[in-house]
């Protein structure tokens, strides 16, 4: 199985903000961006693996600025990198200036996915070469973030987190 890059599974969804989708201050609801942002990245994962994709965990979600009604809004979801038959899939929430069309970062997002056959069992999928200096921070990272994920849910012994010990030791 042949490693490919992450821009192999970049994708890239462009909406609307409807007024049936926003709160009392006219903003766009956290669930559908949260909504927004599996759909991307599950197409990413299924774009890197080939195979059918589940939702494993949202690892990381930040709400840095508020997306209004009427926003032009794009997510940009790549996978960082590849475990056994997990991936960790980076997605990045845009929107854009209506009458000058510049685009500002307003949310992110980490989210982990598996690879797994019709039966539901995992199945192994191909490596990561990242590329880019971002895609290259970004899969350093992952294991990192993915130890500190197995600790938290009790199924890493703190000790055994290697990467996360040479961050401390």
């Amino acid at each position: 199985m042949s490693a490919k890059t992450p821009s192999q599974s970049l994708t890239t969804l462009t909406d609307l903000v409807l007024p049936g989708e926003t709160n009392y201050l006219e903003n766009l609801f956290g669930g559908e961006v949260l909504a927004r942002m599996d759909r991307a990245c599950s197409i990413a994962a299924r774009r890197h693996s080939r195979r059918i994709v589940v939702t494993a965990s949202v690892n990381h979600v930040a709400f840095n600025k508020a997306v209004p009604v009427g926003s032009v809004v794009t997510i940009e979801a790549k996978v960082s990198r590849a475990f056994k038959s997990s991936m960790e899939i980076y997605a990045d929430v845009w929107i854009e200036d209506r009458q000058s069309g510049e685009r500002t970062k307003v949310n992110e997002g980490i989210y982990t996915f598996v690879a797994v056959d019709e039966t539901g069992k995992p199945v192994p999928i191909p490596q990561i070469t990242p590329e880019t200096d971002l895609e290259k921070e970004r899969y350093e990272g992952a294991l990192r973030r993915k130890q500190l994920s197995l600790i938290l849910a009790g199924k890493l012994n703190p000790k055994e987190a290697t990467e996360l010990k040479a961050l401390f030791i």
